[in-house]
């Protein structure tokens, strides 16, 4: 799942790491997406087999520009919808690392037939 998370906000163009793996010894790029997947639950089960799983993601973008936090998140969110994610909500703030970048994050849930 994480391939189609990347591939739905890849045409935004910026940069995507997994959260926490940036070296702490190089200059964060201007602006950029991080990813977490917090579950990967079975649900729907029947006869003890489950036919469903639901992912979970958080995606952070952060930026030095205050204003592409605000924009750019909500370009994910549409992308990630019509790549087939739940996302609900405009976002929240977040700390980032690094005095000079600001962030915003939404939770995508993908619900993957088995």
């Amino acid at each position: 799942m994480i391939k189609q998370l990347i591939a739905a906000i890849e045409p935004l163009g910026y940069p995507i790491f997994l959260q926490g793996s940036l070296n702490d010894n190089e200059a964060y790029p201007e602006s950029f997406f991080t990813y977490w997947n917090f579950q990967a639950n079975d649900t729907k089960a029947f006869d003890n087999d489950a036919s469903i799983c639901e992912w979970g993601y958080w995606l952070y973008f952060y930026s030095s520009n205050p204003a592409l936090v605000e924009t750019e998140i909500l370009r994910a969110k549409e992308l990630l919808k019509k790549a087939g994610f739940e996302v609900w909500g405009k976002g929240e703030d977040i700390k980032s690392d690094v005095i000079s970048h600001t962030g915003r994050m939404i939770t995508a849930y993908f619900y993957e037939n088995y």
